[in-house]
């Protein structure tokens, strides 16, 4: 059994390098799945000396396969949106409280005590469907707050508006977090000029728009909120810990979770800052899973650490990452 009781506590690279290596240990003697990939690599406890020789399990793995490094009973299953007839991705979770306490600390990191903030979540893609870990973690947070203001919206615009410009013009700390397009539909309904209110966007226009670039998205979003930055959140259903961007796209990871960036065409090979590659996650707090996740992200990663997302591999440039079929 892996120890749990220190990956919150970490607040050094040396203590993050050593966690990780015992973690790929753990997970090596304990995930069927991940070990048979990393034995296709040639790789095992006595070769991955440092983080850079980690095998990163290819994301799909989650949609073919259980990625699970427990026996314990499974309490919660969260899976990805998909149209139909696709195939998703399925999260196996043997312990909730590891991701509660993830988002919950995370939480406090970026934005200090929940308590001082209403939660008001427009997500309706998310919540019109079974299995999300996103509307489970945003539901926690909206109860955290113990404020009766804080609560989900679907389509009730109206509702919503008359809310937002009643607890702005109040002075309270409002976090307004939604799914791209519906923050959209939201702003050409209304426009507001908010002064007490951070909006965040979890990304994602879900088919009901054409896809924009960030600058032009959040250019639009700014204007009809009348703020001077977006916010952003960075996390997905096979992960258990999340980044969040303050504005401009500019991400950074709380002290439990890292992403290395690989080159498009060799996939065991890492680049230099600020050049853009494939996204590979160490979440810490995937014990139970699988704690290094090669995405099919695409972004750059800076020397202070922080990052930002450029876009996705399409099918076709998913062969830096051949290697990833057993």
């Amino acid at each position: 059994m892996f120890n749990t009781s220190d990956i919150f506590q970490i607040d050094s690279k040396k203590e993050f390098d050593k966690i990780s290596l015992k973690l790929f240990r753990f997970q090596y003697d304990n995930n069927e799945v991940y070990k048979q990939f990393c034995d296709f690599l040639n790789k095992d406890k006595t070769n991955v000396k440092k983080i850079e020789d980690i095998p990163f399990l290819p994301i799909q793995f989650f949609k073919s396969h259980e990625i699970l490094s427990s026996k314990e009973v499974i309490q919660a299953t969260f899976t990805s949106s998909g149209t139909t007839g696709v195939i998703t991705s399925k999260h196996l979770v043997t312990n909730v409280s590891l991701y509660e306490n993830s988002y919950r600390n995370a939480f406090s990191q970026f934005y200090g005590n929940i308590e001082d903030y209403v939660i008001l979540a427009l997500l309706p893609s998310y919540l019109e469907r079974e299995g999300s870990s996103l509307i489970y973690m945003v539901d926690d947070l909206i109860k955290q707050t113990n404020n009766p203001d804080s609560g989900f919206y679907l389509h009730n615009h109206e509702e919503l508006i008359q809310k937002l410009i009643a607890l702005d013009n109040k002075g309270q700390n409002v976090i307004l977090i939604g799914v791209t397009y519906a923050l959209l539909d939201l702003v050409e309904k209304q426009k507001f000029n908010l002064k007490n209110t951070i909006i965040m966007e979890t990304g994602g226009m879900k088919g009901k728009r054409k896809e924009m670039i960030r600058e032009e998205l959040h250019e639009q979003l700014c204007d009809g909120f009348g703020v001077n930055a977006i916010h952003s959140e960075y996390g997905m259903t096979e992960l258990l810990s999340q980044a969040y961007s303050l504005g401009n796209g500019i991400f950074e990871c709380p002290n439990w979770m890292q992403i290395l960036v690989r080159d498009t065409e060799d996939a065991l090979t890492y680049i230099e800052s600020g050049k853009t590659g494939g996204i590979n996650v160490i979440d810490l707090a995937n014990i139970n899973s699988c704690a290094f996740i090669a995405t099919q992200d695409l972004g750059k990663k800076y020397k202070n650490n922080t990052f930002e997302i450029l876009g996705r591999f399409d099918n076709s440039d998913i062969r830096g990452c051949n290697l990833m079929v057993l």
